[in-house]
């Protein structure tokens, strides 16, 4: 038995000599902290250390904290009195609740929390933030303190100056008092022992109006370095950020910031102070002192937390390239470009743009090919009206034949006749000159069959023009009445006594008509007598004119009808079946239409309308 409790007691105590002093110390420490700051947490500077300080409590997602926090307001409230009542406003607030560490934000925030623990939170670690490193000698503070230096010199914020301006000739600087700068007030004795090369104007401590009036008014190449006005000479307080406003608004000249916050209301930018950074560096030092870590262990260091910002409104202001800023500096508040602020309505834009594109490219395409196509169809028309054309005077050309015959013998005779006039004794020179009228007559009567079959056989491409539809008929039935009589079939022809204009080619128009009184002349062949063909020309509700080929033959077979215009049918023994399939396509090419129908009494009639010219 003796032996099983010295066993146990060696067990435990390895286990206590093993187990990390922290551990135990974690054990016993609340996991809550009590934020000190000595401004206005409302500002903006104080509000990014606080998300920063939140943000990395956040993420120390094992041991949840309890974060309180505490305005001190010192900037506007001070002295033994306030002090002791703040003293014990916290003594009695937080008598019930454990702090595990404080955090002092700010020197004089460090500095009473300092004075305070003996009575407040005895044997709490104490971790400061936003503490200079001058102020940081002058406190000296005690082993149980550790945290993160803050240094910011003045000589950096004139590098920025230059950089911003380099034919740089004064500095001038814009604040409050510095007895009341929480970070700055060191800057006093750099300011006074000099620039080296530059003229110093101190504006500190001033009335706002005064403030405003001689930023309004500054020298050329002068430069603002700004370091936070919270309170004016007359005792005006102001969110520090709101001020810097009030003096960009009037300055002649660019303002120099040493603070983020400080860059929107209107600086330039510098080696900036970036608040969000501070708090997180404060809350990973509390959260290991949480965690059991000694303070002794986390010695008091200088932070990395300023960083060269500028803001890229104010360098277009004062027209300042980005080229002569430090290297490594970051750009803020950079205003997108166009694709960058409309990229998805420029992309759609040049979606639409692009389909558009190629909806027009393939509708001009289109249109291109049709015309080609419609030219390639009018030339292998033209091409086949004209041998269909040469097909019809070859049927015609024997009546053409005897038609040149007639007036060549006529004038064969004439001449003849005149010249045995001439020779006898007394020559009658009437009757000669009748003679030679008549040869005039017989000549103009063979040149005009002449010309008429030069114009039936002539290729020329397809043009529409300006016609009239019954002299186009006239022509046609003057040049088929010798056909005509030849084959015992008389012609009539019946015009409108209104002129009928129509666009088109006239060649084309008599071929189709000719091909229609043609095709009348064979249906009659069979027929022993009657043979009559009816040539009509009327208007037809004075929109179009109609052109009617009638004749006494035996008709169309009604099963027929609606094929009579198709291609290669014919009822001929000799035929091709061309004829009316490109007297349709003529017809459909003049923007007319074309139908056949048989006649009551007998016979077929063929009309043909055609839109009359405007």
């Amino acid at each position: 038995m003796g032996k099983v409790i010295r066993l146990s007691g060696l067990i435990i105590l390895l286990a206590s000599l093993l187990s990390p002093a922290g551990l135990w110390a974690q054990e016993v420490r609340p996991h809550s902290m009590l934020v000190l700051d000595q401004s206005d947490r409302r500002g903006p500077f104080y509000y990014q250390v606080f998300v920063g300080l939140r943000e990395a409590v956040s993420a120390h997602g094992h041991a949840p904290t309890t974060i309180y926090t505490e305005s001190l307001d010192l900037n506007r409230f001070g002295g033994e009195a306030y002090q002791e009542d703040f003293r014990r406003f916290l003594e009695e607030k937080y008598r019930d609740r454990p702090i595990g560490v404080v955090i002092a934000v700010g020197a004089a925030a460090l500095e009473l929390a300092i004075r305070w623990r003996p009575q407040l939170w005895p044997d709490t670690p104490i971790v400061f933030t936003l503490v200079e490193e001058a102020d940081f000698r002058r406190l000296r503070p005690p082993a149980y303190v550790t945290g993160g230096i803050v240094t910011l010199k003045l000589k950096d914020a004139v590098l920025a100056a230059r950089a911003v301006l380099p034919d740089l000739k004064t500095v001038v600087l814009v604040g409050a008092e510095w007895d009341r700068q929480v970070l700055f007030r060191n800057w006093k004795d750099q300011a006074a022992a000099g620039l080296p090369g530059l003229d110093l104007i101190e504006i500190i401590g001033r009335p706002m109006p005064d403030v405003i009036d001689k930023v309004a008014a500054l020298p050329d190449h002068s430069a603002i370095i700004y370091t936070g006005l919270y309170s004016d000479g007359k005792g005006n307080y102001y969110p520090p950020s709101d001020a810097l406003a009030f003096v960009a608004a009037k300055a002649n000249r660019p303002i120099v910031v040493a603070a983020e916050t400080f860059l929107e209301p209107g600086g330039i930018g510098g080696f900036v102070i970036v608040p969000s950074l501070i708090g997180a560096e404060a809350a990973h030092r509390a959260l290991r002192l949480l965690d059991g870590e000694a303070p002794e262990n986390l010695p008091p260091s200088i932070i990395d937390a300023v960083k060269p910002i500028f803001n890229w409104q104010q360098l277009q202001r004062w027209n300042v390239s980005e080229a002569s800023l430090p290297k490594g500096s970051e750009i803020r508040f950079r205003e997108p470009t166009f694709l960058e602020k409309y990229r998805w309505r420029a992309v759609a834009l040049a979606a639409a743009l692009l389909v558009q594109t190629m909806l027009i490219a393939f509708l001009l395409h289109e249109r291109f090919m049709r015309r080609k196509a419609e030219v390639e169809a009018r030339n292998r028309l033209s091409q086949l009206a004209h041998s269909n054309r040469q097909a019809t005077a070859g049927e015609l050309s024997s009546s053409i034949a005897h038609e040149l015959n007639q007036p060549l013998g006529s004038i064969l005779t004439n001449a003849e006749s005149a010249e045995l006039i001439l020779g006898s004794p007394t020559p009658d020179l009437q009757e000669v000159r009748e003679i030679i009228s008549d040869i005039k007559r017989d000549d103009l009567r063979a040149s005009e069959v002449i010309r008429r079959m030069r114009s039936l056989l002539k290729r020329v491409p397809f043009e529409k023009k300006e016609i009239d539809l019954n002299q186009t008929m006239r022509e046609a039935f003057d040049f088929l009445k010798l056909q005509a009589s030849a084959r015992n079939v008389a012609i009539y022809l019946q015009t409108s006594p209104q002129t009928l204009l129509v666009k088109g080619d006239p060649v084309q128009l008599q071929q189709v008509i000719l091909n229609l009184v043609v095709n009348s002349m064979d249906a009659m062949g069979k027929m022993p007598y009657g043979r009559t063909i009816i040539g009509r020309t009327e208007v037809n509700g004075g929109a179009s004119a109609v052109i009617s080929i009638s004749d006494s033959g035996p008709g169309i077979p009604p099963d027929r009808l609606n094929e009579i215009f198709d291609p290669f049918f014919t009822t001929k023994e000799q035929g091709m079946g061309i004829g009316l399939s490109i007297a349709r396509t003529i017809v459909l090419a003049h923007s007319g239409q074309i139908w056949a129908e048989n006649q009551s009494g007998g016979g077929a009639a063929f009309h043909l309308s055609l839109p009359l010219a405007a």
